[in-house]
């Protein structure tokens, strides 16, 4: 019988062991307190950090090993649990005497009840999770920062992956497609934006994720104000998941840009005063209709128009009325020619027109007509002064021998100056 009892304390006593190794390297610190608050188990984590041997821990409470003016949170846990013998998970923050480091804890504790189910203390098991909770904190303050950096960045930021799912929009984004990001973010293109612009961006962005390089692009899209936008867009290949490729692109607003460049480029283009095609645009162009009616074997004719004694009219009535008078022709002109046909103001009162596709006959017999119209036009510039305005056109046509549009512009000319010479107000044509 004695035999028994003592290999059952053995066994018993091997059990405790093995428990307390297991304690030991459970990295955590494993405790026990009883009602006062005051230690009666500890591991050897606890013991190393307090740096004190188990024995001179065991039987003293928090205030030796704690600095509970700096964080009171431990002791109100504790009184919580053996008051209200309930269970609690929560974070402590503690600063160790020892050290007098903070430490942020994660710690269960539990009630310890006796064999009548009465609270007789706690037990505990706490993991520090100093450095995690410092790592959290300064990735979210990483996090706020770069927020804050491109939700104010002038530009549209965006993540899409493979699927045309965003991953990420800024404050911007967000803006444009009138939606809160967080409505934005996790879905398809094609669910936040119309079906014809999602599909527009999306040419380009399988272009990245096809070729695996950054691109750089114009294009356009509908805004919150119901109007065309127009982006330079800068698109990265991004990957960040083995199986999911991703992009960020950055989307700048160009639109102020793109109408301020269509604007010069009119201007560049057209006369100031009329708005029709300039002296430059003219001949650029009747260079390459010259180029393809010799190419083509086609007809093409061009007429020179000068209005006669125009100096008379801003010698008589100013030059403010002049110009009045060179509006009025140039709305007598304008409906009278063809889509294919270009109109220019070369210069003070002269003028050009190309006709594409128009035999000799015909662009004689145009010239006419506009003679005619512009004769039996008065031009009124005031309400009280008319004017019987009259013009001298020369025309030529393409010919075989011609080597460049110059050829049959020196020839309109040399008619035109003819038909000044025989009287002004008619038509002259030299083949």
């Amino acid at each position: 019988m004695l035999d028994k009892k003592n290999k059952d304390a053995e066994k018993l006593l091997l059990q405790v062991k093995s428990m307390a190794e297991i304690l030991d390297n459970i990295g955590a610190y494993v405790f026990a307190k009883d009602l006062d608050g005051k230690y009666i188990y500890i591991n050897s984590d606890v013991a190393n950090l307090f740096q004190m041997p188990v024995d001179d821990i065991i039987g003293k409470d928090d205030s030796h090993f704690f600095d509970l003016g700096i964080s009171d949170e431990l002791r109100l846990n504790d009184l919580k649990v053996i008051k209200h013998k309930v269970a609690i998970e929560s974070e402590e923050n503690n600063s160790v005497k020892s050290t007098g480091k903070i430490h942020t804890y994660k710690t269960i504790k539990k009630p310890l009840f006796n064999d009548k189910n009465q609270v007789i203390g706690l037990i505990g098991i706490s993991t520090d999770i100093t450095t995690q909770k410092t790592l959290e904190t300064e990735n979210k303050n990483q996090k706020n920062l770069l927020d804050v950096i491109l939700n104010n960045v002038d530009a549209y930021i965006y993540m899409k992956d493979s699927n045309r799912t965003f991953k990420y929009v800024n404050s911007r984004v967000a803006e444009l497609f009138g939606l809160p990001a967080k409505d934005i973010i996790g879905k398809r293109d094609i669910d936040v934006i119309p079906q014809e612009f999602a599909d527009h961006f999306w040419q380009t962005d399988k272009l990245v994720f096809e070729q695996g390089e950054k691109i750089v692009i114009n294009e356009t899209s509908l805004g919150a104000d119901n109007k065309i936008h127009h982006y330079l867009s800068i698109k990265v290949p991004c990957d960040f998941e083995e199986n999911n490729k991703t992009l960020i692109g950055f989307s700048t607003d160009v639109t102020e840009l793109y109408h301020l460049k269509e604007k010069f480029k009119k201007l560049a283009n057209t006369d100031e005063l009329t708005g029709l095609y300039n002296r430059r645009y003219f001949f650029d162009n009747a260079k390459h209709e010259f180029n393809r009616a010799k190419r083509n074997l086609q007809a093409l004719g061009v007429i020179s128009i000068d209005i006669d004694h125009f100096k008379d009219i801003n010698d008589q009535y100013g030059h403010p009325m002049g110009d009045k008078a060179l509006l009025k022709i140039t709305d007598l002109i304008i409906p009278t020619i063809r889509t294919e046909d270009i109109l220019a103001r070369i210069g003070g009162e002269e003028f050009l027109i190309l006709l594409p596709h128009t035999p000799k006959e015909q662009c004689q017999k145009f010239a006419e007509r506009l003679r005619k119209l512009i004769d039996t036009t008065p031009i009124s510039i005031t309400n009280n002064i008319q004017l019987a305005i009259k013009i001298s056109l020369g025309v030529a046509v393409i010919k075989t021998t011609d080597t460049c549009f110059e050829d049959m512009y020196a020839r309109s000319d040399v008619a035109l100056y003819k038909a000044k010479s025989l009287g002004r107000n008619q038509v002259v044509i030299i083949d």
